[in-house]
């Protein structure tokens, strides 16, 4: 899988609108629009680009409350509780790491009650032996 310095820009243009017409990223990296097509239907075929999703305003964002949940499993414990996880939509993403924890869960929520809830939720989960959180007060830097 090779990337090329204008599909990383590609890639850049997608990643802050993946709706943008392809006549239009032609434009903005001074190709052609099948130049373009052809980069799309390659990195879409490679496996680099493997969809496509929305990308929440920051008005819509700004009312969640999100919080980091460190979690630590029982061994041999990670395939059901990933999959326990899951199944939690609030859960925006899930990371396996290194250290005293096991899992850094990204959870976004509508208010703390619900919050509080889906941190409890997530605790009492068969598998898990203990979570901390921290709420997200802001971001500093998003790319």
């Amino acid at each position: 899988m090779q990337v090329t310095a204008k599909d990383r820009e590609l890639l850049g243009l997608l990643a802050e609108n993946a709706r943008m017409p392809v006549a239009t990223l032609a434009r903005q990296l001074g190709l052609s629009r099948t130049t373009v097509q052809a980069r799309l239907d390659r990195l879409e075929r490679e496996g680099v680009i493997a969809g496509y999703a929305v990308r929440l305003s920051d008005e819509y964002l700004a009312g969640l409350i999100r919080a980091h949940v460190l979690i630590t499993i029982a061994p041999k414990a990670l395939a059901a509780v990933t999959a326990e996880l899951e199944a939690i939509q609030e859960i925006r993403s899930l990371h396996s790491v290194n250290g005293l924890y096991d899992l850094i869960a990204v959870i976004a929520s509508p208010s703390i009650a619900h919050l509080d809830r889906l941190i409890d939720l997530i605790g009492e989960l068969p598998g898990v032996e203990r979570t901390l959180s921290s709420i997200i007060l802001s971001d500093r830097i998003v790319r």
